[in-house]
C-alpha cells in the first residue's frame, strides 16, 4: 500500500506498531493517519485515540470488519473513514483526498 500511495504522489511514512506510529507522528506533522485496526502491540483504535489526544489529524481505519458496531467504534475514537479490506486504491485515494481537501 505504501508503494502504491507513493506512486500516486503521496509522501508516506510507515510504522508497524503503535509505538512506532507515535514516534513518527512526534517527528513531524501528519496530514492523514491510515491505520489497520489490528496491530501487533494493540489496536488501531487505541492508536487513533492517542493521535487525536496529541494532534488534530484525520484518520482512515482499515479493517476486515464492516459491521455497524465496528464502524461506530472507529468513528467514536476519531477515524473519519472506515474502509473494509481488501481496500482498492481508488477508494483509499478518494478517502484521502476528501480528508486533505476539507
Amino acid at each position: 500500500m505504501s508503494r502504491l500511495l507513493t506512486r500516486h504522489g503521496y509522501a508516506v511514512r510507515t510504522a508497524g506498531t503503535i509505538a512506532d506510529a507515535l514516534l513518527s507522528a512526534d517527528a513531524g506533522p501528519l496530514d492523514v493517519l491510515i491505520s489497520d485496526l489490528g496491530l501487533p502491540d494493540g489496536s488501531g483504535l487505541e492508536l487513533m485515540r492517542q493521535i487525536r489526544d496529541r494532534y488534530n489529524v484525520p484518520g482512515i481505519a482499515l479493517t476486515g470488519f464492516d459491521r455497524e458496531d465496528d464502524v461506530r467504534r472507529s468513528h467514536e475514537v476519531g477515524f473519519d473513514a472506515h474502509l473494509t479490506k481488501p481496500v482498492d486504491l481508488e477508494s483509499l485515494h478518494a478517502a484521502v483526498q476528501q480528508l486533505v481537501n476539507r
